[in-house]
């Protein structure tokens, strides 16, 4: 038995609870995760579990020998990690975090062109909205649109988040063109089903009711908004990087540019390391040369 793959498969076994957690972990059988733990007490001669059909607990044996071996374990990553830093190109795998609209259109192309001049690296991407934990959850770098989270990590700016208000030509011949924050009380204003009453469409100089009409067209995704809009379904306030293309075509006319809620700093945070690696470095760097020039206010 490979010694260091069953001191991984017990440690992961103690961190997830059961087995079935530990098997997703390290993408395994559950049957796997039991053979190489039982192969493990065979060869140390002692009982590191007790299981029931309920549940599970450490023996005695079975707390010393965990620690000792999450020890190990970190040990072997340190030295894996040592032999990393040597190389002189990006390699190895990069895990990303970043917010969904902005991840999807500016990341995810940027972490394409990326792989193309680095093949070594292998990009994770996950776009969520959630501020995930970069220790903990074993992320290079994240993503963040205003608020930064745990002040013990490095944030460098990126860019700013701007907000646009638009809507097709066809809805502005046929409705009129709003010249006034006022005047969206008079229009379909599409809006995404996270938003409660005022609290997506915040614009400047609005002194109208304390709260929107319910509106006529909702959808819990922004680019479900995005088609609604381009075929003419109302006005829509969505991120700029999700309509910019479709600015530059003409198949969305912006409105209201005075009156554009706040934009909000982009920054990319990553943990502290006196030696970072190089995919990090590299990356960092081509993120800031392509997606690095600040939208005006």
């Amino acid at each position: 038995m490979d010694k260091l793959r069953g001191m991984e498969t017990f440690v992961a076994v103690v961190e997830g609870g059961n087995f079935t957690e530990a098997a997703q972990r390290l993408e395994i059988s559950a049957v796997m995760v039991g053979k190489y733990v039982r192969e493990l007490e065979d060869r140390l001669g002692a009982r590191l579990l007790e299981r029931t059909t309920r549940r599970q607990r450490l023996t005695e044996a079975g707390r010393v020998f965990f620690e000792d071996a999450k020890r190990a374990l970190e040990q072997v990553r340190m030295a894996e990690t040592s032999i990393e830093r040597l190389r002189s190109s990006p390699s190895g795998t990069l895990r990303v975090s970043a917010p969904t609209t902005f991840g999807a259109y500016v990341v995810a192309p940027l972490a394409a062109t990326f792989q193309q001049m680095h093949p070594l690296v292998r990009v994770e991407l996950e776009l969520s909205n959630r501020i995930v934990d970069l220790v903990e959850e074993g992320f290079d770098l994240a993503v963040r649109i205003g608020q930064l989270g745990d002040a013990d990590l490095i944030a460098k700016p990126l860019t700013l988040y701007r907000m646009v208000i638009c809507a097709s030509p066809d809805y502005i011949a046929r409705h009129g063109r709003p010249e006034t924050p006022e005047d969206l009380a008079s229009h379909r204003c599409l809006s995404h089903t996270a938003w409660h009453g005022r609290n997506g469409w915040k614009v400047k100089g609005w002194e109208g009711p304390s709260h929107w009409p319910e509106p006529d067209f909702t959808c819990n995704d922004g680019n479900g908004l995005r088609m609604a809009a381009i075929a003419g379904a109302g006005l829509l306030l969505q991120p700029e990087v999700l309509v910019a293309e479709d600015l530059a075509r003409g198949r969305l006319v912006e409105v209201l540019q005075p009156h554009l809620p706040e934009s909000h700093p982009v920054h990319l945070v990553y943990r502290q390391d006196t030696r970072p690696l190089p995919k990090l470095t590299h990356f960092i760097a081509h993120l800031i040369e392509h997606a690095g020039a600040p939208a005006s206010p």
